[in-house]
């Protein structure tokens, strides 16, 4: 059997060391700012606190974008000329062009040398997919194995994230100045939810910003009263400039899940140029279907 190795592309926000220690590589999507020339890579050449100082700088939020077929062919190769077999996922094709890219990309090689999951998802909603193939990996699976289980998981993933203000949304024309104005005057934190691979509003906290983590909190309790939780890993995952609400979220969710299986993790440029700073979320499989 080849050796296998596991592509994701930068939207999955796992924390560095998690991917140097596992062996997982990383492929930067796009981010650039109108007016400014450079072709900002996720990760390598700007961060999240790179962004909001840009932002606070132009007063507009960056554009992000997919890796297109010819540069997902260009990292896949020379994998396949090393003899590996690649399996790859990332941002969901109903986010982004990424996965649809890479389905064409795979096409340009041997057939079945490459395997691409779409996760139908983001951030560490794909995070969570990727540490099972980790784990399927490390157990002796080919991707092909792998795929096998881990497309089941796609819609068992329960990403879900709180936005303390809607400024960036607007920046970005993804919310009205009605909308915005309402959240401002009503501290409405919305809960925004993947569902069926798309970003939705699932609820709408009101007050403190803690109230809305308080809200994934016991949407987590509920799943585990219900036996609905794969409690080997669950992630919490921030934007950064959290002023102590990721502790928060953390020590709580750890009151309920063994702290050794809580991940904590920043978000990278993908969700912090769409929701901004302080942005936070529970992530976690469940058992069953979302949809079921």
């Amino acid at each position: 059997m080849n050796k296998v190795v596991i592509l994701v592309d930068s939207t999955c926000d796992l924390d560095p060391k998690y991917v140097s220690e596992h062996d997982i590589h990383i492929l930067p999507l796009h981010v650039a700012f109108q007016g400014d020339p450079t072709d900002y890579l996720d990760g390598v050449n700007i961060n999240s606190e790179q962004i909001y100082q840009k932002v606070e700088e132009l007063g507009t939020t960056p554009k992000t974008g997919a890796m297109n077929c010819g540069e997902l062919i260009d990292a896949f190769k020379p994998f396949i000329e090393e003899g590996c077999d690649i399996i790859f996922t990332g941002i969901g094709s109903t986010m982004s062009s990424t996965t649809n890219n890479a389905f064409l990309a795979a096409q340009e090689f041997p057939e079945g040398r490459i395997e691409v999951v779409d996760s139908m998802n983001l951030s560490t909603g794909i995070g969570l997919l990727v540490v099972k193939m980790v784990q399927y990996r490390d157990e002796g699976l080919d991707i092909h194995q792998i795929a096998e289980k881990v497309r089941p998981l796609v819609p068992k993933v329960s990403a879900k994230f709180c936005i303390n203000q809607l400024d960036y949304l607007y920046k970005g024309g993804r919310c009205s100045g009605l909308a915005l104005f309402a959240a401002k005057a009503f501290k409405i934190k919305p809960i925004c939810k993947v569902i069926q691979g798309k970003l939705t509003v699932a609820k709408k906290s009101l007050g403190a910003y803690r109230k809305a983590i308080d809200l994934q909190v016991e949407e987590l309790k509920r799943d585990l009263e219900a036996n609905n939780v794969d409690t080997s890993c669950v992630f919490v995952t921030d934007s950064q400039r959290m002023e102590g609400d990721d502790d928060y979220a953390y020590e709580e969710v750890c009151k309920l899940i063994p702290r050794e299986n809580v991940m904590r993790t920043h978000a990278g440029c993908v969700v912090s140029s769409h929701c901004g700073p302080k942005t936070i979320g529970i992530l976690y499989i469940l058992k069953e279907d979302m949809k079921k």
